[in-house]
């Protein structure tokens, strides 16, 4: 008899394989398209506290942008929304709601790519005013990380088509 364990693995090995044969190539592989962008993105200067922790975030994901041959634009929205709000009309938590708006353009100004990106995340404010606007704050930069994750995830998806 075989263990559950030992099924999974050998289910694993059988996907691998079966996806070998079908011509996908790793993104990060030695002939992946995300070689075409690593270091090669200079995303703008940060405006906001946000932005700064969405262009960390873009470094860590892209390499540091010392070789860039391509401009990333954006533009980070983050609205505020009341979640928990109490009989006495006390709101315990918020929403924050964001969307990234991008495009990837060359050394010529031609868009290459473009598109917009949205996630969420929210915090308490049961605490005091410290920790709630210390809360607010890790917040707003998971939130700027979220859609850098996704903006890094939607340029890697057209990299194929990037001219070399």
């Amino acid at each position: 008899m075989s263990s559950p364990d030992r099924l999974t693995r050998r289910a694993a090995l059988c996907g691998l394989l079966a996806l070998t044969g079908c011509g996908l190539t790793p993104v990060y592989g030695p002939q992946g398209a995300g070689t075409r962008l690593f270091g090669k993105v200079r995303p703008r200067d940060p405006q906001t506290y946000q932005d700064f922790g969405f262009n960390q975030r873009l470094a860590e994901r892209l390499g540091p942008d010392g070789d860039a041959i391509y401009d990333l634009d954006y533009r980070l929205s983050v609205g505020v929304v009341p979640q928990a709000i109490t009989p006495d009309e006390v709101t315990t938590r918020y929403s924050l709601n964001g969307t990234a708006d991008f495009a990837l353009t060359d050394a010529a100004g031609r868009k290459l790519a473009e598109g917009r990106v949205s996630s969420f995340t929210s915090y308490s404010t049961t605490g005091t005013t410290i920790a709630t606007l210390a809360a607010e704050g890790d917040a707003r930069e998971r939130l700027a990380r979220m859609l850098a994750d996704q903006v890094v995830t939607r340029l890697l998806a057209a990299a194929a088509s990037l001219p070399e």
